[in-house]
């Protein structure tokens, strides 16, 4: 009887522990934290830069980054991702190499995956994120404090071998 008592226990944890798997991300443009209108119309602009991974820029552009990603076996990341990419998913790489103004930038991408901003040799942690699913054009934005330096963008577990990116003032 015990063991059955245990065997029982053991399944009602682990249902537990996986309905908060289960549990669904905010779904809908709506669900995001802040306003996200300046971010979308960056990431679906039809004047998007196309760069391969690896490629510098010289500014911050003003619209959309359309990045071409790589198998993450091939990405030739200059850092180690903050978090492990799974198996099948591609990553890429920018360096800005002109210094921004010092302030808060959104980091925003148009679909699933990991963002690592590295300046001065250190992966910034962000301040703020906010995200959702079924947005047409944007799934996620990240609020980073930047200095008055380069810095390099890291993206990582995209499911596609392309990602549009923004890097925008915050508001």
């Amino acid at each position: 009887m015990p063991q059955i008592r245990r065997a029982a226990a053991a399944l009602l944890l682990s249902l537990a522990a996986g309905a908060t798997s289960w549990a669904a991300e905010p779904s809908g443009c709506d669900k995001f934290k802040w306003d996200i209108a300046r971010e979308r119309a960056a990431l679906t602009s039809a004047d998007r830069k196309t760069l391969d991974s690896g490629a510098e820029i010289a500014a911050l552009p003003a619209s959309g980054l359309l990045l071409t990603l790589y198998p993450f076996a091939d990405a030739k990341l200059p850092t180690t991702p903050e978090r492990s990419p799974r198996e099948g998913t591609f990553a890429g790489v920018t360096r800005m190499t002109a210094a921004p103004k010092a302030g808060v930038y959104t980091v925003s991408l148009s679909t699933a995956a990991w963002i690592d901003l590295i300046q001065d040799g250190t992966t910034l942690r962000p301040i703020a994120f906010s995200g959702a699913t079924d947005c047409d054009g944007i799934r996620k934005t990240v609020k980073y404090e930047l200095a008055g330096q380069p810095f390099v963008l890291q993206v990582s577990g995209a499911p596609q071998a392309e990602i549009s990116v923004a890097i925008l003032p915050a508001e």
